[in-house]
This record gives structure tokens, C-alpha cells and sequence, in this order.
């Protein structure tokens, strides 16, 4: 039997074996779906902001809170201790945060795979973030670059602005919506990229970054 044969035969037989049980409008069988989970937070602005920054440490994220004039010199200050010299700087950068590139050799978010890799780091902002989870959500949009530019390079240091952090996911993916429905790819990040072997022992950076630091922006 080809390669396309056992594939045909496959899928032939998921399509027989779930013929009975599939709905015949998907929409509208989702539309019936139970949403009886939460999808507004309670927590004040102060409060979502301290889970926020647990839930990262809980991860072994590097997070450091600041206002929006240090951004700059806080991420020249990590880059440095990185030994930081070439770094991917997404289109759409503030200007603001430029003087942290002085120096050092940047690299687009759209440079081939290989460039991307061999960056010592990369910069970008977010989309938006949920307290909940520690998550973080990149939708390609300005200072966030394609998806390559967050998963290459071993470093990732990402600022997130106080508005940007919700509670609770559903609150996150009503932000995400128009993006979404734009075709964007949303990247999610729940800390440092990491996963475990046959025998349990969690190795890090094996799909993404090894290091990944926040700067929390706590000014309104």
C-alpha cells in the first residue's frame, strides 16, 4: 500500500467511525455549547498584576517591574548581562526602546531561519496577557514580529504594559478576536520554552527559548 493509499484508508476510516455523532450544523452545535465558566475577572488592576507576576515565577521567569521611561535601560541592562550582541528587533519597535540596541548588531523579525537562530536574543512587546495563567499572547502585530522571531533565538525578552494583563483567558481571547479572524497566528507563552524526556526530566529550550524575561510596565 502507497503512502497515499494508507492515508486515504485512514482517513476513510475516522470519516465512517464518526459519521454517526457528527453534527450536521457545526455552528449551530456550537452555539448551543454550555459557557458556564467565568469570562470577566474580579481582581483590581493592582491585584492582576501581582498573579501575574507569580504565576511567571512559578515558571522561572525573569520579571522586573518598571515604569515606561526605564524600559530602555532595563532591557540594556539584560541584554548585557547576556552578552547580548546580535538581537532580533521586530518592525514596529517603539523608538523608545532603541537606545537598548546601541552597540549591538539588530536583526529583522523577517531575517531567514538561520539569522534568526543565531541571534543571542530577541525583542518584543505583546498583544495581550493573563494573569491566571502567566500566559502571553504574541498576534504578529507591530514590535511583535512573525512567530520565528519569538521561538529562534535562546533569549526572549518581552514587555508587557499593565493594560495588556486580563484575568481570565475568555477576556484575553475577546482582545485576540479581530486578529484571529484576520488569519493572524497567535502565539501563546506559558514561560520558557521546556518539555520532558522518556524518563520525566524536564529539559528546557528544547522548542523555543531556554531564558524568557518580562518587563512588566506598571504606569496606567
Amino acid at each position: 500500500m502507497s503512502g497515499d493509499e494508507a492515508r486515504d484508508a485512514i482517513l476513510g476510516a475516522v470519516d465512517a467511525a464518526t459519521d454517526a455523532v457528527r453534527d450536521g450544523d457545526p455552528d449551530a452545535a456550537h452555539a448551543t455549547l454550555a459557557r458556564d465558566y467565568r469570562s470577566v475577572g474580579a481582581l483590581d488592576g493592582a491585584a492582576r498584576l501581582d498573579r501575574f507576576e507569580g504565576r511567571l515565577v512559578d515558571y522561572g521567569v525573569d520579571v522586573v517591574r518598571l515604569r515606561a521611561a526605564d524600559v530602555a535601560d532595563a532591557l540594556g541592562a539584560r541584554l548585557d548581562r547576556r552578552r547580548a550582541a546580535h538581537v532580533v528587533v521586530p518592525r514596529g519597535t517603539p523608538d523608545a526602546w532603541r537606545p537598548a540596541f546601541a552597540g549591538r548588531t539588530t536583526v529583522r523579525d523577517d531575517a531567514p531561519h538561520d539569522a534568526l537562530e543565531a541571534a543571542d536574543a530577541t525583542v518584543s512587546g505583546c498583544a495581550v496577557a493573563v494573569a491566571e495563567t502567566g500566559t502571553i499572547a504574541l498576534d504578529g502585530g507591530p514590535g511583535m514580529g512573525r512567530r520565528a522571531a519569538s521561538l529562534l533565538p535562546d533569549v526572549h525578552l518581552c514587555v508587557v504594559r499593565a493594560s495588556q494583563v486580563v484575568e481570565l483567558l475568555p477576556e484575553a481571547q475577546a482582545r485576540l478576536q479581530e486578529a484571529a479572524a484576520a488569519g493572524a497566528p497567535i502565539t501563546w507563552i506559558s514561560g520558557p520554552s521546556a518539555t520532558s524526556d522518556i524518563e520525566l526530566e524536564r529539559v528546557a529550550g528544547v522548542h523555543g527559548p531556554r531564558t524568557l524575561v518580562v518587563l512588566l510596565v506598571e504606569d496606567a
